[in-house]
């Protein structure tokens, strides 16, 4: 069992006000996207159908995978990179084409006993690559939007292999409120192995990921960007990978610094009660991601020697759940520590 950390938080002057109710935040539902909003402004849009703008080229492609973007904090500055969904900004970077804003899925699931006649282009995937968008990729294609109540959706969603194979169900629940610095997103992901036995596979590539705002990410030269996680431990800008925090376990990681002048940050939230706890695959290039399923062979230094994989029988499921909080201010002044409190409740 890993280590589990928990940040102690003064109460009193420093706790946080009731979070504003899930029915003061409105959903618009469009054929391929949710949009999600506190008064005039935008918290988020849930991008679950459609087609992408191909990694080069004017041609387009169908959606890999549901992503959010934009995620703004209160006052509508954006803390994750606009590429590859808007293009031009200056000083862009545009690597990792697959890391659009934020996104839940895992870079290999092993359907057992079922022959995949398209193989990833990835020779260490032994399944379906669901984080890449190389050749042989896999898709994960929303297939029901149910009808908001108030800030929350349920979504289902069909894990399908290079040649539409389905080979995992998901129920797939947003919760979306508003705090006093911040807005959270919560996912409720149940994951059901209804096709066939399912293992998730050894990669550092997953699973519940963001990709920061260029402007504050470590390595960017002028950056103010600081990494901060739940037991105090602080990664700053300038800073090359590893990170001391990359491969440890966790409840959460916030990524902070300033977007055209105004610091916002954005914190992936781990609920302490999913049964598998999650690595930190966090980069100084800008990715954050918790992964619940690397082992051994992630790399992942709190995993060396681990080789029990995840695995579901047939009819199994899993149930993890997450949340994204973008908020203003850096790790202290956004209120982190408080927010994760009020995301476990």
């Amino acid at each position: 069992m890993l280590r589990r950390y928990f940040f102690l938080a003064l109460v009193g002057s420093t706790a946080l006000a009731s979070r504003t109710p899930a029915a003061d935040v409105t959903v618009t539902k469009t054929p391929t996207a949710l949009e999600f909003k506190v008064g005039d402004e935008v918290i988020t849009k849930y991008q679950y159908a459609g087609t992408v703008q191909v990694e080069k080229g004017d041609g387009t492609k169908p959606l890999a995978k549901p992503y959010f973007y934009p995620l703004n904090a209160p006052g509508g500055t954006c803390a994750t990179r606009p590429w590859p969904m808007i293009r031009g900004t200056q000083g862009e970077t545009t690597d990792h084409f697959h890391q659009k804003s934020a996104w839940f899925c895992h870079g290999d699931v092993i359907p057992e006993g079922i022959d995949l006649k398209t193989k990833s282009a990835d020779k260490h995937v032994k399944g379906v690559d669901f984080w890449a968008e190389s050749t042989g990729h896999g898709r994960i294609v929303c297939t029901t939007v149910g009808e908001p109540k108030g800030g929350q959706v349920r979504t289902q969603n069909e894990w399908l292999t290079p040649d539409g194979v389905k080979i995992l169900d998901e129920t797939r629940t947003l919760t979306v409120s508003s705090l006093p610095v911040g807005r959270l997103i919560v996912l409720d992901i149940d994951l059901t192995a209804s096709v066939c036995p399912i293992t998730f596979g050894d990669t550092k590539e997953g699973s519940m990921g963001v990709r920061v705002s260029d402007e504050f990410r470590l390595a960017k030269t002028g950056s103010d960007g600081v990494v901060t996680t739940v037991d105090g431990q602080i990664a700053k800008a300038p800073a090359k990978d590893n990170l001391p925090m990359w491969g440890q376990p966790s409840v959460w990681h916030d990524y902070s610094g300033s977007v055209g002048g105004k610091t916002v940050g954005l914190a992936i939230f781990e609920d302490p009660t999913n049964k598998y706890p999650a690595v930190w695959h966090t980069r100084a290039y800008g990715l954050m991601a918790a992964n619940p399923f690397g082992r051994a062979g992630s790399g992942f230094p709190a995993m060396k020697g681990n080789t029990d994989l995840v695995k579901l029988a047939k009819g199994q499921r899993l149930t993890l759940r997450y949340g994204l909080y973008v908020h203003t201010g850096g790790t202290t002044e956004g209120k982190v520590a408080e927010a994760f409190t009020a995301f476990k409740k």
